[in-house]
């Protein structure tokens, strides 16, 4: 029983020693004179001092890299960039690099300290003994479970180059389609924001110097002018509490979409059945699932399992639910297309497509065919949308903005008339 131990406990202390390592900056003279600069990873200075000697330079200073002045966890680890690394690494693997050097070379290319140090750890971890998959779990954020299993799949079946870049194409469809939808709705809100400052600033700083000319005027005001100046009044009197309002709204609505399940979903369902966008989205949750489907499956991860990682990649709470009872249908023996049926989110021509591919035999390439469609169909919805919105943005503005000017100039057409 001791010697079984005895690797483990070995392997546990290879792994702490190893994540204690420091980064430190180098100068040294090469055989020609030459000074040469860079970094390197070790416990101490002298273990530094030691290497450079053995690769034939003679150290000049060696010292701890200084850590950056505004937080030394650099920014955070965006989606695009495991998207990023996930091509990057698919590609060193299937070029015959070895993944440790691979990690290495992925890594000295990182702006994102933060990144750059989780892909230094997780390389460490794999030489600690650990599998690829191991490592990346140590990061779950960054690396979910369906990023694991994948790779787990992978590593298990001796494909893990293929399965890297399935992985790779995979990160880069789902950002593609995540780009698309922050387009959607981004374009809309800033407009909408724009339009609010533009009146905010007509009501604080421009009103009230109209104001003043009719004042002096001592004329009767026209109904819209009257009702822009009172505005005007009311902002000037409570802009605080508008701000608080806004604000605080905001933050409510945020946090209860966080912390109340029954409020996201019910957010979630609302924004399904807008005009547009709620197509738009629709759309993007069915491709999200069928390629995360297709790609699990196509792994070789059993259905079952598959079903339960994809039910939270479909960037939809209605739709992740839909999953979840399919995933709990298929359980018990039923079809995956008839399961798909009683929940009645998902389009006939989706539902035939599997039914398909359950019969042939090929439901991952069935799922990736309904996958590009759909991919197809949010590119140009988002496009449609883009289109539509510019004029309808015009006309919002010269209401908006248009209307409180000229109320404010139909006073002193009234006393052009009368002179």
């Amino acid at each position: 029983m001791a010697t079984a131990t005895a690797p483990v406990t070995s392997t546990a202390s290879s792994r702490a020693s190893v994540s204690k390592m420091t980064v430190y900056e180098w100068v040294a003279l090469d055989k020609r004179g030459k000074k040469m600069k860079g970094e390197m990873q070790s416990k101490n200075a002298s273990l530094v001092k030691a290497e450079l000697r053995r690769q034939g330079m003679n150290p000049q200073t060696v010292r701890e890299k200084p850590k950056p002045l505004f937080g030394s966890a650099g920014s955070r680890v965006k989606p695009r960039d495991v998207a990023i690394f996930s091509r990057q690494i698919a590609t060193m693997m299937a070029s015959g690099v070895p993944m440790v050097q691979a990690f290495d070379i992925i890594a000295s290319g990182q702006r994102n300290v933060r990144f750059k140090n989780m892909l230094i750890d997780i390389k460490q971890t794999i030489e600690g003994g650990a599998s690829l998959h191991e490592a990346l779990g140590k990061y779950p954020i960054q690396f979910d479970e369906l990023y694991c299993n994948l790779v787990q799949a992978g590593e298990s079946a001796g494909v893990l180059d293929t399965v890297l870049d399935t992985v790779a194409t995979y990160k880069e469809r789902m950002e593609g389609i995540k780009a698309k939808i922050k387009k959607a709705l981004f374009y809309p809100i800033m407009v909408l924001a724009v339009a609010f400052v533009v009146s905010l600033i007509i009501l604080l700083f421009v009103v009230p110097v109209f104001q003043d000319v009719f004042k002096n005027a001592g004329a009767a005001l026209p109904a819209p002018t009257q009702v822009v100046i009172n505005a005007s009044k009311f902002v000037q009197a409570w802009w605080w509490a508008i701000l608080i309002v806004i604000i605080g709204g905001v933050m409510a609505l945020v946090m209860a979409n966080k912390r109340s399940r029954r409020f996201a979903h019910f957010l979630d369902r609302m924004l399904l059945r807008f005009p547009i966008i709620g197509n738009i989205m629709r759309q993007s949750a069915l491709a999200r699932f069928a390629r995360t489907l297709g790609v699990t499956f196509a792994a070789g991860v059993p259905l079952v399992e598959a079903m339960d990682a994809v039910s939270g990649a479909t960037g939809s709470i209605v739709y992740g639910e839909a999953v979840k009872q399919m995933r709990d249908d298929v359980s018990v023996g039923h079809q995956m297309q008839l399961a798909m049926r009683q929940t009645g989110l998902f389009p006939n021509m989706v539902i035939q497509m599997t039914a398909i591919g359950e019969e042939s035999g090929a439901l991952d390439s069935m799922l990736f065919k309904v996958a590009e469609f759909y991919e197809e169909e949010v590119s140009n919805a988002v496009d449609t949308l883009s289109t539509l919105l510019e004029p309808l943005i015009m006309v919002i503005l010269g209401v908006i903005v248009g209307g409180m000017v000229i109320s404010l100039y139909l006073p002193i057409f009234k006393l052009a008339g009368t002179v």
